[in-house]
């Protein structure tokens, strides 16, 4: 996909937030609350009565990604707090259900961390909370390409990518309730205890062929043809179905690029963060 063939000039849409950001760090801003006040008087959820008939999840994505620009800036303290600030109050307005997740690259999960370590040190409480809270609703959606200048079209390429697979069971789950690294190391085998199901299947179905053989003096064979009939195992069934996860959990890795290894980096940065959250 290339940005080029989208029918939708975003400009005014960043000159906005632009405007909103920088008024908030000339004011010398830095909590939430000076953050609503701006947006309330300058009637700033607007934004949305222009947004277009289509191409919902690239507008958004494109909003985000101009607050977070701002967010993970080398700029002063009061322009990052407005970026990460005005990221929220786009999320929270936003006019779509289910709403449009914040895509966040793992580099840009390195600055927010950076952000809640700098806001703490001058005692602003408010950012650790509102990461925290925005983690437990689940609000970001992680990838790993950064936003980097002439690489906005691979950026959108994997939105669309991780979007489109939401519409599927298995990967909504993925990425809807829980973080996507969690399910990509998961061993299904070992989450469902397939060895211990197997096993109490396979014991069930001999138990099950003594009692039968220990009736058929007493009952009259049409009476139990029906439970005789060779049927799968529970256990061959569930034993299927985790090999099914394994297949469609590796062609995911394959179509969008991301490793089922554990990757230290991000599980060092995701644990660390949890860290500065609590203490």
């Amino acid at each position: 996909m290339n940005l080029d063939d989208i029918d939708m000039d975003l400009r005014p849409f960043k000159l906005d937030i632009d405007e909103l950001v920088d008024e908030f760090n000339e004011g010398n801003h830095t909590t939430l609350a000076d953050m609503k006040k701006m947006w309330m008087a300058k009637k700033f959820s607007y934004i949305y009565e222009a947004k277009p008939i289509s191409n919902e999840a690239i507008f958004m994505q494109s909003l985000y990604s101009y607050s977070i620009s701002h967010m993970v800036s080398t700029g002063a303290l009061s322009t990052r707090l407005g970026g990460f600030y005005s990221l929220y109050c786009l999320y929270e307005t936003q006019p779509y259900k289910p709403a449009f997740k914040i895509y966040l690259s793992l580099c840009e999960l390195k600055r927010l961390k950076i952000l809640v370590i700098d806001a703490k040190k001058i005692g602003i409480a408010i950012v650790p909370a509102l990461v925290k809270k925005m983690l437990d609703k689940n609000m970001f959606l992680f990838g790993f390409v950064d936003r980097v200048d002439g690489y906005e079209s691979q950026r959108v390429d994997e939105i669309m990518k991780l979007e489109n697979k939401r519409i599927q069971i298995a990967y909504e789950k993925l990425l809807g309730n829980t973080l996507i690294e969690d399910y990509l190391h998961m061993d299904l085998g070992m989450e469902l205890e397939l060895s211990t199901l197997k096993k109490m299947s396979k014991e069930y179905a001999e138990a099950k062929e003594l009692a039968i053989s220990e009736a058929m003096g007493t009952v009259a064979m049409e009476d139990v043809k029906h439970i005789t009939e060779d049927k799968k195992l529970v256990g061959d069934m569930v034993d299927d179905i985790v090999k099914d996860w394994d297949a469609q959990k590796e062609t995911f890795c394959k179509q969008t690029g991301i490793s089922s290894r554990n990757d230290a980096v991000a599980v060092d940065d995701f644990e660390e963060l949890e860290h500065l959250l609590n203490e």
